[in-house]
């Protein structure tokens, strides 16, 4: 099964900027996780295909579809606790 975390964000998000070493640490202990960065200013149509209103936003998805989606400054705690479940 594969699990995906899909972050979405853009350059000038302050918060953005607050969740990226959050995900970056997060990527390093998750090395089965597909990590993927999403401008939504480069890729407004992928935003829209998952619904995506405010950044950041992360979206963990495995092989049947959206597992969580997290809008604003997300923990660690939080996604790691997501990824179990998602069977990562």
């Amino acid at each position: 099964m594969t699990v995906k975390l899909l972050d979405f964000y853009a350059d000038w998000c302050g918060p953005c900027k607050t969740q990226d070493p959050i995900l970056d640490d997060l990527q390093e202990d998750w090395g089965d996780v597909e990590f993927e960065k999403v401008d939504v200013d480069e890729h407004q149509d992928v935003a829209n295909e998952y619904q995506v209103r405010s950044i950041p936003t992360i979206v963990i998805e495995d092989d049947e579809g959206v597992v969580e989606r997290f809008v604003g400054v997300t923990q660690r705690d939080d996604l790691e606790r997501v990824l179990e479940e998602a069977g990562a």
